[in-house]
This record gives structure tokens, C-alpha cells and sequence, in this order.
């Protein structure tokens, strides 16, 4: 175990480190340069390379890691990271995107939790809720990539609060997988903390939302964590991007499309270097991740008050940053 865990430590960053330092000084960069925008927050042209170098880092660890539903799971995220850089390349219409999301889930819902399943597994109405869900988390991880070194650090601070709730549970191949997948992501981080030279482009953003969703279903039907606990993790991402769905169909927005109205490209465009709001968004995932670890050992009502205290967080700081820019329009 102790050789596994140095490999799922290591390996998977030099992995990452390199291919991505190779690829972005190569004419293949080329072909994935995010050319600035009137919805985006950088201003100099910048190649999605990053999530080539964190799959190829990341999914091997997965693959070998010696459960046959992680390694599904691990062949499902790397035929979305296809789709996703055949995306970025030539930008796929969202009728070519979504059910490529919604096949990924189906099959890893059958993975983990179908009747051939080696645990117990869900009935219709929850394999619909999940399908559902991951097929959300799939998308609004996407959504919120869209400042330097925010997407890479959520995926540090999530999967690793999974990490280490899997290593408490004596899960060894999820824990080793939640791992290698953190241990990808600082390869990864090493070139996109602010100022970012690299993206993470959709190939790395839209896979690593599906193994979010997907090894943290995995997980709580194997019994290694509540299923409060991957949703209190990666909270941040979904309470920004969900309010914002939210907000975008009430007011009859095309929320499918891109935009700036994020929380925290709200903040960008505010003032806040983006720097700053790494740095702060950091302490947001790092706590949220220790109180997700913390709702393990705890009854359901302990987790629902951690869910209900962090809901009361979040609202907090969204009213603030609405109540911060109708000041500055007046």
C-alpha cells in the first residue's frame, strides 16, 4: 500500500507537469487557443491544454487501481475527455455534447450501483435522481472554470477531503484514486495559478465534474461516506453554479450559453485581481472540505446542519456581491 500511495503521489503529477509543458510550447497548443472574448474574464490568448495532461496523469492511476467499477468510471471520464477536446477544438453543438454527459452517467450508474452491481444497488427513481445529478455535476464543473487556478484548486481541496475520507474507511482503491486525481491537478495547478499559462479546457474540466459526482456516488454505495459528504465538499462549485442557473431561468436567460454572471466572475469584474480570488476561494474549498470530512463520523442531523450552516454561507456571500454591485451601478 505504502508503494501505491508514493505512485499515486507522485507519478500522476510528473505526468501531468510534463505533458502539459510539453504540449504547450507545441503546434498542437495551437489548435486549442482560448482566444479572449466578450465573456471572458483573461485578456491574452492562452492554449486549453491542461486537461489533456491531467487526464493522461490521472485515469492510468484509475484504471489500475484495482476495483473494475472505478476502471469503468476511469473509461467513461476518459470518452468525455474525447468528446471535450473535439469540443474544444472545433466547438460541438450542445446536441452532440450533452448526450455524450448523459450516456457517461448511465453507464457509470450501472457500474456502481446497478443490479449486476457487487453492492446494493439503486432503484429507478434514485438511479434517475443520480442520472440527473451527475449529469449537473458533469456540466456546472465546466461552468465554473473560468478563472485562473479556480477549477484545479476545487479539485484538490474536493478530492481530497474524498481521499482522506476513503483512507479512514480503509477503501484503498477509492482512496488511492481520489489521489491520484488531487496529485494530477497540482501538476496541473503548477501552470494555471494566477497568471495562468495554460486552461484547463473542457478535455479536463467536463471529466473531472463527472468523477466528482461519480466517485462520490461510488463511495457512498460502498458505504465509505454519507452521501452529504461529496456534496458539502465540492459545495462551493455547486452552490455558485446552481444559483446561477437558477437565477439566469427565472429572469428567461439563455443559461446554456456562456456568460459572465457567476458569483465569482462577478467578482473578477468587480475589481478583484484574480490572484485574490484564488486565494480566497482556497480558504472556501479547504474549509468546506475539512467539514465535509468532519460529517462522516456524524448522525443525519449532524450533516444536515453542516449543509444548512454552509446554504447560510453561501447566501451570505452571494447577497453581499449583489448588494456590492447595485452600489456601484448607483
Amino acid at each position: 500500500m505504502n508503494i501505491g500511495w508514493i505512485a499515486a503521489s507522485i507519478a500522476p503529477l510528473l505526468v501531468s507537469w510534463i505533458v502539459i509543458g510539453l504540449l504547450r510550447r507545441s503546434r498542437f497548443a495551437n489548435l486549442l487557443v482560448d482566444v479572449p472574448n466578450e465573456r471572458s474574464l483573461h485578456i491574452a490568448a492562452t492554449p486549453r491544454v491542461g486537461g489533456v495532461g491531467v487526464m493522461l496523469g490521472a485515469l492510468p492511476a484509475l484504471a489500475c487501481a484495482g476495483d473494475p467499477a472505478i476502471a469503468i468510471l476511469a473509461g467513461c471520464a476518459a470518452g468525455l475527455a474525447l468528446v471535450s477536446l473535439a469540443d474544444d477544438i472545433r466547438s460541438l453543438p450542445i446536441a452532440v455534447r450533452l448526450p455524450a454527459h448523459f450516456a457517461a452517467a448511465a453507464v457509470a450508474i450501472l457500474a456502481i450501483g446497478g443490479p449486476a452491481a457487487a453492492r446494493d444497488g439503486l432503484d429507478v427513481v434514485e438511479a434517475a435522481v443520480a442520472l440527473l445529478a451527475l449529469a449537473w455535476m458533469t456540466n456546472l464543473y465546466n461552468f465554473m472554470d473560468g478563472s485562473d487556478g479556480l477549477a484545479g484548486g476545487m479539485a484538490v481541496a474536493g478530492f481530497g477531503a474524498m481521499a482522506v475520507a476513503a483512507t479512514l474507511a480503509h477503501a484503498w482503491p477509492l482512496a488511492f484514486s481520489c489521489a491520484a486525481i488531487v496529485s494530477a491537478c497540482i501538476g496541473f495547478l503548477a501552470y494555471n495559478f494566477p497568471p495562468a499559462r495554460v486552461f484547463l479546457g473542457d478535455a479536463g474540466s467536463v471529466p473531472l465534474g463527472f468523477l466528482a459526482g461519480a466517485l462520490g456516488l461510488f463511495g457512498t454505495l460502498i458505504g465509505a461516506w454519507p452521501v452529504a459528504l461529496p456534496v458539502i465538499a465540492f459545495s462551493p462549485f455547486i452552490a455558485d453554479a446552481s444559483a446561477t442557473l437558477a437565477r439566469r431561468a427565472i429572469h428567461g436567460e439563455e443559461f446554456w450559453r456562456a456568460h459572465r454572471t457567476h458569483y465569482y466572475q462577478r467578482l473578477v469584474l468587480a475589481g478583484w485581481s484574480r490572484r485574490r480570488l484564488a486565494f480566497s476561494a482556497y480558504a472556501l474549498m479547504l474549509a468546506a472540505g475539512a467539514s465535509a470530512v468532519a460529517a462522516r463520523a456524524m448522525e443525519p442531523a449532524g450533516q444536515f446542519a453542516i449543509i444548512a450552516g454552509w446554504a447560510v454561507i453561501y447566501a451570505t456571500l452571494f447577497i453581499a456581491i449583489e448588494r456590492r454591485e447595485r452600489q456601484a451601478a448607483t
